[in-house]
């Protein structure tokens, strides 16, 4: 996410001249050198707080949290069988609450704390050392920008509880979330945002494209293929409980989408604004690109499509959502959308890998994709589909290679280390009868549905209410099964 205007995350200066414009940066200069000239401004009276860019961000903020708890919650939890809906939720929420936790405790600091040799932040801001009422971080409270990065840092680890739902246990998807949070998010958010190697090297990442969608999508499928497929895979798995629930989940991640894009200006200016716009083009596109392949493949479009294609859209506009305009945010999610449902595919039928709802192709894919992309979009040389800077796009490209490649190699080593430690710890996959009961009941002896009174039963209720398996309807993307 874009400090656009002044602190971490420096990239591009803006061609804006709105509020906070006397603080913008250009590529290459230290995002913690940006934040401490802030400070010593703010504190010699060279920058002051606006009100309009606090309440922006503090809106943004809570948009944010809204996509994971209840967003995300939801989303994920219609996509699996009604006796692990439950246990889905409690994951995505048990999730918010660690990751905050240790995001005031060491994960801020890790990010944006002063640079150790480019790669990790120091820990003079643990526990929010030094964030007092008055600190300020461009024109907008520390407080609250930590608080915004904060909300990226909880919706990531909860994206990769998709590849893996159903059949990891409770204590080691915490473990797990709370270790990967400052073992893979923190340190990539630094090397990119914080003043570390690839933001000095001139990455271009808007609002995590390469530090949440790659990083989350990449330790999707390393979990993936460690805990191994769901009972029945590929050929007979139960098809989701609820698109109801899932599209309304999806509904509430596009709206919150704009509170992640738009508020990564860190300012209500036409930064935000044209993120938002971006943002909305590329999702809508992105879901009616899906709806067409399906279309055209099995003859009739699904719910599941649409919503899939949503979040494709928007994980591949995501890090260009700054730099982009209209136009280039619409072949943007053309692309994206397309390559996400045909990796999808890949994975499943090809390689015979169970990311049970989708997270590598979707989001590593899709926010892969979107950062390379980014490089020759953000060209203000394409007519109308320019963006908004002189880039030289050949040396970009190569510089979003780099980001890409290095950051989903380092999440995939470190994910499988730390699934190895927690495994070792606790046992990371339930046993074949627990999954065959569903965790609601296996591990928080609870029913998410109980629709008779008298006798406890009904969708969710117990084991015996559990349709028997079918066959899916169609394993491929799109498919009832994904």
């Amino acid at each position: 996410m874009r400090a656009a205007d002044a602190g971490p995350g420096a990239r591009l200066g803006s061609p804006t001249s709105e509020a906070g414009a006397s603080a913008k940066v250009g590529t290459g200069l230290p995002a913690v050198a940006a934040v401490l000239a802030c400070a010593a401004a703010a504190s010699a009276g060279g920058q002051t707080l606006d009100s309009g860019d606090t309440a922006w961000v503090t809106m943004a903020s809570v948009l944010v949290l809204f996509m994971t708890i209840p967003g995300l919650a939801l989303f994920y939890a219609g996509l699996v069988r009604a006796t692990s809906v439950l246990s889905v939720l409690l994951q995505c929420f048990a999730i918010a609450c660690i990751v905050s936790v240790l995001w005031l405790v060491a994960g801020y600091s890790l990010a944006f704390g002063e640079t150790v040799s480019l790669v990790v932040g120091d820990l003079g801001k643990a526990f929010y050392a030094g964030i007092g009422e008055r600190s300020l971080i461009g024109t907008i409270p520390e407080s609250i920008f930590a608080t915004f990065q904060m909300t990226f840092a909880v919706i990531a680890p909860a994206l990769v509880v998709g590849a893996f739902v159903e059949r990891m246990r409770l204590s080691a998807v915490l473990l797990f979330a709370g270790a990967w949070s400052l073992l893979v998010y923190a340190p990539v958010a630094h090397w990119v945002w914080g003043g570390g190697w690839l933001g000095q090297l001139g990455m271009l990442d808007y609002a995590g494209g390469s530090v949440v969608h790659v990083t989350a999508g990449t330790a999707a499928l390393v979990g993936a293929v460690v805990l191994g497929p769901r009972a029945g895979f590929p050929q007979r798995v139960q098809p989701p409980h609820s698109m109801v629930l899932a599209l309304v989940g999806a509904a509430m991640l596009w709206v919150g989408w704009f509170g992640f894009n738009g508020g990564s200006a860190l300012a209500a200016n036409g930064d935000a604004t044209m993120s938002i716009v971006v943002t909305h083009v590329s999702a809508a596109v992105g879901a009616l690109v899906w709806m067409a392949l399906e279309w055209m493949r099995r003859g009739k479009p699904t719910v599941f499509g649409a919503a899939v294609g949503m979040v494709a859209g928007l994980a591949s506009i995501t890090p260009a959502s700054g730099f982009v305009g209209p136009g280039g945010a619409l072949v943007m999610g053309i692309g994206g959308s397309l390559m996400c449902f045909l990796v999808t595919g890949f994975l499943k039928n090809t390689l015979r890998i169970d990311d049970s709802l989708d997270v590598f192709p979707v989001h590593a894919v899709g926010g892969g994709l979107g950062t390379i992309f980014a490089a020759v979009f953000a060209s203000n040389a394409l007519g109308v589909f320019a963006g908004q800077h002189d880039v030289n796009v050949v040396d970009q490209l190569g510089v979003q290679a780099i980001g890409v490649l290095s950051v989903a190699s380092y999440t995939a080593a470190v994910t499988l280390v730390i699934l190895k430690v927690v495994g070792a710890m606790v046992s990371n996959r339930v046993t074949a009868a627990e999954e065959a009961a569903g965790l609601d009941l296996v591990s928080l002896g609870e029913r998410g549905y109980v629709l008779s009174e008298e006798t406890g039963t009904g969708a969710g209720g117990s084991d015996e209410s559990e349709p028997p398996a079918r066959e899916a309807l169609d394993p491929g993307p799109g498919g009832a099964s994904s």
